[in-house]
Formats: structure tokens, sequence, C-alpha cells
């Protein structure tokens, strides 16, 4: 069996969750702190790839880094190409991840104790070593759980990613493609070979999860 399809999938998933990791807990961190008035646009803003359908979202990215797009163009003055390549793949499951893992640290964020902020300030602390020394630690079963279905959600990603990246085999065909082509092609052996590997990593991913947050919770006993 080829596994090209996987090496491609962890690859995008990994990039597109470490990017999501450190702009989700700052951009978290910035809609928490801004005026209430604001939090309510941003936030709908920054959640939308998450309602709207894959192929939409892959639409507008297609709109956005195609050759005629505003960015897209930019990008290919100075070289860097995006559709029909594994740049186009990271893009497209950065976009759909993304809010799964801002909105879960957003929600850990919020929950922290105010009065730990506060005495924070009390002790002459800046608000960047607050953020630091008293939110991120607190928030770290959120940040956590943020973590793996972000990574989880970007390994399963298809929509987006056959729009802007297409279904090329060995270099943007991720395992969600693969198994399409497999059942489009009337091999369902090759197809459920794929799933059961699909299904495998997300439910280590989902125990891996579980492991972490139970972790968590009994250190900050």
């Amino acid at each position: 069996m080829n596994l090209s399809p996987l090496i491609i999938s962890l690859k995008t998933a990994g990039l597109s969750t470490l990017f999501s990791f450190f702009l989700g807990i700052l951009i978290a961190w910035g809609v928490v702190s801004m005026p209430r008035r604001w939090q309510g646009l941003v936030d709908g803003i920054l959640t939308l790839p998450l309602v709207l359908p894959p192929t939409v979202t892959g639409f507008i990215l297609l709109l956005i880094f195609g050759k005629n797009g505003p960015i897209g163009k930019f990008l290919l003055s100075i070289g860097i190409k995006v559709v029909f390549t594994v740049t186009g793949a990271v893009i497209a499951a950065f976009v759909v991840a993304f809010p799964l893992m801002y909105r879960t640290v957003k929600a850990a964020f919020e929950q922290i104790d105010p009065d730990l902020i506060y005495a924070g300030r009390t002790l002459g602390m800046s608000e960047m070593s607050i953020f630091r020394r008293v939110m991120i630690p607190a928030a770290l079963p959120g940040i956590g759980a943020g973590l793996v279905l972000s990574f989880a959600r970007a390994l399963g990603e298809f929509g987006a990613t056959l729009m802007l990246a297409g279904n090329l085999p060995g270099r943007t065909q991720t395992v969600s493609l693969m198994i399409y082509t497999a059942t489009a092609a009337g091999d369902y052996e090759l197809a459920s070979k794929w799933v059961v590997v699909i299904v495998a990593i997300s439910l280590s991913s989902i125990g891996l999860m579980n492991w972490w947050i139970d972790r968590s919770r009994r250190h900050g006993r």
C-alpha cells in the first residue's frame, strides 16, 4: 500500500496544527482582552470556517490564493505557488482547524477566576507576565484539548483541500482524498484499509486528549 497519502496527511495536519496552536492561543487572548462590544463580531469572523460548508471555504480560499487573487498574485510574484501544492493543503487544513483551537482556548481563558488576574495586576505584573504565568497554566487542559481537536480536524479535512490543493497523487492527495478516489473507482478494499488507518489515528487522538485533560486536572489539584 502506497503510504504517500498518510505522509502528506500527517505533514499537512502537523504544520497546520502548529500554526493553529500559536495563533489560536494569541488570538484567543486578544479577543478575551478586547472590549465586549467587538468580541461578538471578531468571534463570528474567526469561527465562520467552522460552520461554512468545506467547499465554500475552499472556494473562498481559491479566490484569495488563486493566481488572480489579492494574496495569490503577490505570492506568485515572489515565486510562491499555493494552488495545487502542499502549501495550499496546509492553508486549507489550517483554516478549517483553527476555529477549534481558538474557541477551545478562548473558553478556557474565560473560565479562569478573574481574581487571579486582578491579583497579578495588584502585584505589579505586566499583562504579558499574567498571560504567561497565570492564564497559560490555568488554561492548559483547554489548550491540550484544542490542540488535539485541531489536529484531528486537519487530518480529516477534505472539501477545502480538494478545492485549493487538488487531488494529485503523491503531491496533495491526503488520506481523505485517497478514500474518496478509491471509493469512486470501486476499490472498496483499498478504501477500507485507509478508513481503518484514519479511524485508528482519530481514536488515538481522542484518547490522548482525554489523558491530557485528566492529567492536567490531577496536577492542578
